[in-house]
């Protein structure tokens, strides 16, 4: 009779183990996300030192006076400086924005050609909710004019733009950059505009999670 009651007990101590255990493994944690992926959401983490790009135009508006610069040939570079699990803040550095002058179409009065546009920017941050933040921003215009090359310089502390998964890219719209050299042919204020897609780095197109 002892030694039954000792299987009987050893028996239900074993089967509520593997009953414990086994809703452990049902309701583990699943593994977090990072903010940036290559291929697909959830898929591999992107590197931090990974080099991203992307193609794209750019647009610069303005109201007063009214005019426009629109370049069909741009480029965005940036390094991945940390990207960390998301939810979160991935953070890029070594960002960079080319333009390509014979692109560039302008109607400004005044002005009658674009010889060159350069953008410095520092850094850049990508939020899992989509919202990319760069500062700070300057931009360098060399202008024709009726009276001869014209030099806009344009500055902000930041401009805020979009990322999107269904295309890859990254969408600033009329982002308020301000003149900070006097020149009349230039507007007080320019307002810039660019899509850039698809992001993409080795591992393939880049997305936020």
């Amino acid at each position: 009779m002892r030694n039954r009651r000792s299987a009987l007990l050893a028996a239900a101590v074993l089967a509520g183990a593997a009953s414990f255990g086994g809703m452990t493994s049902a309701t583990a944690a699943p593994t977090a996300n990072n903010v940036l992926t290559y291929a697909s959401l959830g898929g591999a983490a992107v590197p931090v030192g990974a080099q991203l790009s992307a193609s794209g135009t750019v647009s610069l508006s303005s109201t007063v006076p009214v005019g426009s610069v629109n370049c069909s040939s741009s480029s965005f570079a940036a390094k991945v400086a940390t990207n960390p699990a998301a939810p979160g803040t991935a953070t890029e550095s070594n960002v960079a924005v080319g333009i390509s002058a014979p692109s560039c179409t302008i109607s400004l009065p005044g002005a009658t050609g674009v010889n060159s546009i350069a953008v410095d920017l520092a850094s850049a941050t990508v939020h899992s909710n989509k919202t990319v933040t760069v500062s700070p921003i300057r931009a360098v215009s060399e202008l024709d004019s009726l009276f001869g090359p014209v030099e806009c310089v344009y500055e902000a502390a930041s401009i805020t733009g979009t990322a999107s998964n269904t295309d890859n890219s990254i969408t600033f719209t009329n982002q308020p950059l301000n003149l900070t050299n006097s020149e009349p042919t230039c507007p007080l204020v320019t307002r810039f505009s660019a899509t850039y897609k698809p992001v993409s780095g080795p591992g393939g197109k880049v997305f936020v999670n």
